[in-house]
């Protein structure tokens, strides 16, 4: 099926050089070209369109206040900003509404990468509802109490980015909206961030603070209550799940860039549970009664319930936001790593079984959980590495213990 791209700027000359750069692909894609918001609007009326690519500084209707336009009318459509690194309080004013950010002047390849991309990442999920509600996410919920010590400690005098880091870490969904930022183009890294205290340091207290302060990019727990999931037990295995594939990929020698990715990876890597339960709370306490009764996998029973799980819904909203693809396919696949085409070791490894260990060895909240997929491991000639594994697993539930 052909895709949809709408492109907005107001500089003509730009507008004709995205047509030649992306000529190779008038076979695969529909791409329309228009130099004003309100035209932008206009033509979305008459059809919709998979991708909005706007610039950010225009006459008139800024980008900025296109895609929020677009992201109530049109929720479904992925929003792309385009943005010089001058325009740092726009970013921070469009951050809800915006899934990426990419950088001026425009490198071809990498808008092609991000648009390819994000064409496979709609594929992922067959629901389109889901499509539509993951697309319309502005936010993830956070921790009133973590919120709070957060804008506490962005109001002293002594504030350090050490000390905001941290706070920022124990938060899945503040971490995970502090890596799409950080890992945006907007900033021009030449390598991914995985570390909460990295990202904190880069961003500055000031980008942070803009960054709390924005509208609705932290919003509140107001009805994952009544979904039946347990915010304390979810928190507690996705830090511990984080923490424990930290140290499987670094007790295998791995390099620090596969260490980092894993341990973000493992914080985020059931953030899809979170987004069913606060915005299906129903549908999802429905799923958790379906894994009880009938001694299902919670997975199983999201797909049996639901149409899809929690890895998909998670790693589809991650992909979208940009977030590293290594990340991105951890989250995926941490319950069927032997669907992944990379067979190395991968944070996607750690993660498959520091999940699997967590749940064996921390508790369960559901009667059935995923076993480690010994397959996948003999693929990876990895299978006489468990013992050690669940040693860690074990020294890392015993520490917690005693904390």
């Amino acid at each position: 099926m052909r895709k949809g791209i709408l492109f907005v700027d107001d500089e003509q000359e730009l507008l004709r050089g995205l047509r030649r750069t992306l000529f190779e692909m008038t076979s695969e894609w529909d791409m329309e070209f228009v130099d004003s918001g309100q035209k932008a609007l206009e033509v979305l009326e008459k059809a919709p369109f998979d991708v909005i690519v706007s610039d950010m500084r225009m006459p008139g209707m800024d980008g900025a206040d296109l895609l929020q336009e677009v992201a109530k009318r049109f929720p479904s459509s992925i929003r792309i900003i385009l943005s010089g690194h001058s325009d740092e309080k726009m970013i921070m004013r469009s951050i809800g509404q915006t899934h990426q950010f990419l950088a001026k002047p425009l490198n071809g390849n990498e808008l092609q990468e991000t648009l390819v991309r994000a064409f496979a990442l709609r594929d992922l999920l067959a629901d389109t509802k889901l499509k539509t509600l993951i697309s319309d996410l502005r936010s993830l919920p956070s921790l009133p109490t973590l919120y709070q010590e957060l804008m506490l400690e962005l109001q002293s005098p002594d504030v350090t980015m050490q000390k905001l880091g941290e706070i920022i870490s124990r938060d899945i969904g503040m971490t995970a909206k502090m890596m799409q930022l950080v890992n945006s183009a907007f900033f021009g890294l030449p390598v991914h961030i995985s570390d909460p205290i990295h990202a904190a340091r880069l961003l500055g207290p000031e980008s942070l603070r803009a960054l709390v302060l924005s509208a609705q990019v932290f919003s509140k727990f107001d009805r994952v209550d009544s979904s039946g999931l347990s915010i304390e037990k979810f928190t507690d295995h996705s830090l511990a799940v984080a923490s424990i594939a930290k140290h499987i990929a670094v007790s295998e020698n791995q390099k620090k860039e596969i260490a980092d990715d894993a341990l973000i990876a493992g914080m985020l890597h059931d953030v899809g549970k979170l987004i069913l339960a606060q915005n299906l709370p129903e549908t999802y306490y429905k799923a958790i009664a379906c894994a009880e009764d009938n001694n299902l996998t919670i997975w199983e029973a999201e797909q049996s319930t639901i149409g899809a799980t929690h890895a998909e819904v998670g790693a589809y909203l991650l992909g979208l936001w940009g977030l590293p693809d290594r990340i991105v396919e951890a989250v995926a696949f941490h319950h069927r790593p032997i669907s992944c085409v990379d067979k190395s070791f991968s944070p996607l490894t750690a993660v498959h079984v520091s999940d699997a260990l967590e749940h064996e060895f921390g508790g369960n909240e559901y009667v059935a959980h995923s076993m480690i997929n010994l397959e996948y491991l003999a693929k990876l000639g990895l299978t006489n590495q468990v013992s050690q594994w669940q040693e860690i697993c074990k020294k890392s539930k015993q520490k917690r213990d005693s904390q």
